[in-house]
């Protein structure tokens, strides 16, 4: 590796907060196939090994985080969590705030074609980075690396799935309950189009009334949604629920 490559790889060190004790592997994690074909002999391989190793070690780390995070979750929903954070498009995504695009070795026809912004090659860039990672720093290395990396969206998607189980859980308590669905109603919205706030007004079974605003409808809904279930709570607290006739209170009996 020349100087002026190695100065590179130093910058892009300081994007993806990780310095490297073997900046071969750095570099090797960013040569794609294109140019190992063309440059022969300026190449130790392409980084399509690096990549299969980098998809299971971010597997490995998004369940450890997903399973820390959301320690009540069955299998299912963390599975489609994991899902929803590592897929080529997402991982593209943090490859671009990480500006590794800029810092990949390609041939000249790749290059000619888009290939730094293409997502399936950033996306398969940023996994073969995270392989460098655990072969530089180790399997905390790169637990840690893949907790800055990815927190955040974990903390966007945790937001996220907190919105839809309102609706979810009110639409099954009020079944549960009341036999009903509960309705859901524009009450107005306000704002220019670019900036639209809506109020959402909610009833179940005319006995719970609640009110909720958003940037959108579905965003005003799950609040009005989780203020209803907030009632409900409060209802059950003064006046719990009637047993069932068949049930005996004392359960010793």
């Amino acid at each position: 590796m020349n100087d002026e490559r190695i100065e590179q790889l130093r910058k892009l060190e300081e994007h993806i907060n990780y310095r490297f004790d073997k900046l071969d592997l750095l570099n090797n994690a960013l040569t794609h196939r294109s140019f190992c074909n063309e440059n022969p002999s300026e190449t130790d391989g392409d980084n399509e090994r690096l990549e299969f190793l980098g998809d299971a070690v971010l597997g490995l780390g998004i369940s450890d985080l997903l399973m820390k995070k959301f320690p009540a979750f069955p299998e299912g929903k963390l599975s489609k969590l994991r899902s929803s954070i590592v897929n080529e498009q997402s991982l593209a995504d943090i490859a671009c705030l990480l500006m590794i695009g800029d810092y990949l070795r390609l041939g000249k026809g790749e290059e000619q074609s888009g290939g730094r912004k293409k997502p399936s090659l950033l996306s398969d860039a940023l996994e073969a980075v995270i392989a460098a990672v655990y072969l530089d720093g180790g399997f905390a290395g790169s637990m840690e690396f893949i907790d800055h990396l990815f927190s955040p969206m974990i903390a966007e998607e945790d937001k996220n799935n907190i919105y839809k189980d309102y609706k979810t859980a009110l639409q099954e308590l009020s079944q549960t309950r009341f036999k009903v669905i509960p309705q859901y109603t524009l009450a107005s919205e306000y704002g220019p189009d670019h900036d639209k706030t809506f109020e959402i007004t909610l009833t179940v079974a005319g006995i719970i009334t609640a009110r909720g605003m958003g940037k959108s409808k579905k965003e005003a809904e799950q609040q009005a949604a989780k203020q209803a279930i907030e009632e409900l709570e409060t209802l059950d607290a003064i006046h719990p629920p009637h047993r069932h006739s068949g049930e005996s209170r004392n359960p010793d009996v």
